[in-house]
């Protein structure tokens, strides 16, 4: 007898089934480049960019090899040309997590994204103990400018987490 399915399941399980058609009307043969980008491109390229569709070149009726297809990327207006001069590379990423020939060319399109990238906020200044210790531990320093940023980075990192 087989064991019963349980009534939950994970959303991840989910979540491919449920957005592959939708991916599929954008030229996209499965979701993987969307939701795998940051992975595929690293996270610099991936918080300037975002995939949007994949072209096919017309077929006609000679089903041998297929051309290549062409990626169309939305990339924030000050970062295209950093993107243009790395596109070789995003070519060869894509390919290789595809596991074949996939994509031959990249076509910008400038754009806000869809998805904002979220900031981190910035660090608190250190206490006034973690200061403290800091001086302490750099009181024999003679030279001032060394002194100074050792006492900024044991600042930091005797800040007690929180």
């Amino acid at each position: 007898m087989p064991k019963p399915r349980p009534w939950s399941r994970p959303l991840a399980d989910l979540v491919g089934a449920a957005i592959d058609p939708v991916l599929a009307r954008q030229g996209f043969g499965a979701s993987d480049i969307v939701l795998y980008w940051g992975e595929i491109v690293g996270e610099r390229l991936a918080a300037m960019s975002e995939p949007l569709c994949l072209r096919w070149p017309p077929r006609g009726n000679n089903r041998g090899d297929l051309p290549p297809a062409t990626l169309v990327v939305r990339v924030e207006g000050a970062h295209a040309l950093e993107l243009q001069h790395v596109s070789g590379i995003v070519i060869e990423r894509v390919n290789a997590y595809l596991g074949f020939g996939c994509v031959g060319r990249i076509a910008l399109r400038q754009g806000p994204l869809e998805h904002r990238p979220k900031h981190k906020a910035s660090p608190r200044p250190p206490s006034a103990a973690a200061v403290a210790a800091a001086e302490a531990a750099a009181a024999g320093i003679a030279d001032d400018a060394l002194h100074h940023a050792l006492c900024r980075l044991g600042a930091r990192v005797l800040q007690p987490r929180s």
